[in-house]
């Protein structure tokens, strides 16, 4: 009789059947960034453990032009779940940044959950700079001798760094990149003297003594690294920001049912013991809201970054 009652409310709900049954093969997780970033690193720990309750997760890093190529991929795949994104800041950013896009962000995909919230950014120089604080900075910038690398135009690598510029009255040179490992890499061997990161990727650079941290763009001080000041307390005023978030996205059309399966996964996954440390450690805060809760707060960081991007002067491309 059970049987009789599940196969009716199968027949009546063809996405409770398809739901029930899901996963049942590997799913593949696009991060639009190359490995090594941020971005990657956070998908890498909540994809492992979500995968207590949604079996293997492949993370596939398709980087370039800001986000895009590997958004457009999710955005056109099958919407059956078997296809994820999981994405920075860059996707409200780009609507801003881009007159077209291939995609339209919020009518070709669902958004899942927003799985971690940053709390700010690492100001990392390179050994060869030659300033200690963040006044240096301004005072060197003043002089027209400061560049600072990102991980591409629009980034919020890039947006951060324009919007302490103009806080702070200076211009910096601005040196792009396809990613922000390879703007990682250009600080590093000295091509660039300067860039604005999260946390998370900073904290191995700096403590290898690879890179030096200057400050840190969040309103207090960060507990990971207490010593470094903010920006607001070593020589800008009143200057903070934080670093954004991560999310899960899916292409549109993806089953409500599905939709909620991930979610729930995401949400044990950041707040499991491990990755809720490892997430607190790099600088965020676990979340994993609601695809509801999730579905608003894109809409309004969209509107917020094209304000962001209309007060910093950049121009659509």
């Amino acid at each position: 009789m059970k049987s009789r009652h599940l196969l009716a409310a199968t027949l009546l709900c063809p996405t409770l059947g398809l739901a029930s049954q899901f996963p049942d093969r590997p799913i593949r997780m696009i991060v639009p960034f190359d490995a090594g970033g941020t971005a990657s690193l956070l998908a890498r720990a909540i994809a492992s453990g979500a995968e207590k309750d949604l079996g293997t997760i492949v993370i596939d890093n398709r980087g370039g032009a800001n986000g895009i190529i590997g958004t457009q991929i999710v955005a056109n795949a099958n919407p059956d779940g078997y296809t994820l994104l999981h994405v920075s800041t860059s996707i409200a950013i780009n609507p801003s940044v881009y007159k077209k896009l291939p995609y339209d962000t919020q009518r070709d995909l669902a958004t899942v959950t927003f799985v971690a919230l940053g709390s700010g950014y690492v100001v990392l120089a390179g050994n060869n700079f030659q300033g200690k604080t963040i006044k240096d900075l301004i005072d060197l910038a003043k002089g027209g001798k400061i560049a600072y690398s990102s991980g591409g135009v629009g980034n919020s690598t890039h947006l951060i760094a324009e919007m302490f510029s103009r806080a702070a009255g200076v211009t910096m040179a601005h040196v792009p990149y396809k990613g922000v490992a390879p703007a990682i890499n250009a600080l590093m061997v000295g091509e660039v003297p300067i860039m604005f990161i999260p946390p998370t990727a900073a904290v191995p650079l700096v403590k290898s003594g690879r890179l030096r941290a200057l400050a840190f763009t969040g309103k207090g001080r960060w507990s990971v690294m207490p010593d470094t000041p903010t920006i607001s307390e070593s020589g800008l005023p009143g200057f903070h920001k934080d670093s954004g978030w991560n999310a899960w996205l899916a292409p549109a059309k993806t089953p409500a049912a599905i939709i909620d399966r991930l979610q729930r996964a995401a949400h044990g996954s950041v707040h499991s013991p491990k990755v809720r440390e490892m997430l607190i450690a790099g600088g965020y805060d676990p979340l994993a809201n609601t695809p509801a809760e999730a579905r608003k707060f894109l809409a309004e960081e969209i509107e917020l970054y094209a304000r962001i991007v209309k007060a910093v002067g950049l121009e659509a491309q």
